[in-house]
């Protein structure tokens, strides 16, 4: 046994940072009911993180010590891993665009799997299953916006648009107005906005 939990933590350590690890992708090494114990075991030992049930992590070592992967690496293994699309949430992506002040305390992401909760240390990650066009444009500009305004609502919708026509350049208008029939109708409105008038 000590052989196997040598040969998780030598896999483990040539991921990437955040990487999630599963049982299933460690079975070239031995059985399953023996993988499984192994990482229970490595979890035991403080060896590996358990992010939640049946995803572990390995710590990252620095001078201080160790700590869990941040956050963001997490998410970007867990969407190459589960072929998931994982976006970061609307209030995060209105920050970013100076539509609010507001900063979220809780790390939250939009995806395209399951809702669910992971811990890393002693931050909780929460994923909330949402519908497809609210995971338009993943990574890009085009996308904040649409989640942004998902995130604010009809209400602050028109507010945010005049805001946006005057940071946005034409060309991410233009991707954003794109998705137009993808979006609910009072989006749709409020984006035509952004070509109609700008």
């Amino acid at each position: 046994m000590p052989f196997l939990a040598q040969q998780v933590l030598e896999y483990a350590a040539g991921l990437p940072e955040g990487r999630p690890i599963v049982a299933k992708e460690l079975l070239h090494l031995g059985r399953r009911a023996a993988v499984d114990q192994v990482l229970s075991r490595l979890v035991q030992r403080g060896a590996l993180l358990r992010a939640g049930r049946g995803i572990y992590v390995l710590p990252v070592a620095n001078r201080f010590g160790t700590r869990a992967p941040s956050a963001a690496k997490l998410v970007e293994g867990l969407a190459i891993q589960r072929g998931e699309t994982i976006v970061r949430h609307g209030a995060v992506a209105a920050n970013a665009l100076g539509l609010t002040t507001q900063v979220p305390m809780r790390a939250v992401y939009l995806t395209s799997g399951p809702s669910r909760r992971l811990k890393l240390g002693a931050q909780m990650v929460e994923f909330r299953h949402v519908p497809g066009w609210q995971l338009i444009f993943p990574g890009r500009t085009a996308g904040d916006v649409v989640r942004a305004l998902a995130w604010l609502g009809p209400e602050k919708a028109g507010e945010a648009i005049r805001k946006l026509r005057a940071k946005l350049p034409p060309s991410e208008r233009k991707e954003v107005a794109s998705a137009r029939s993808r979006l609910p109708t009072w989006m749709a409105q409020e984006v035509s906005a952004l070509v109609t008038r700008g």
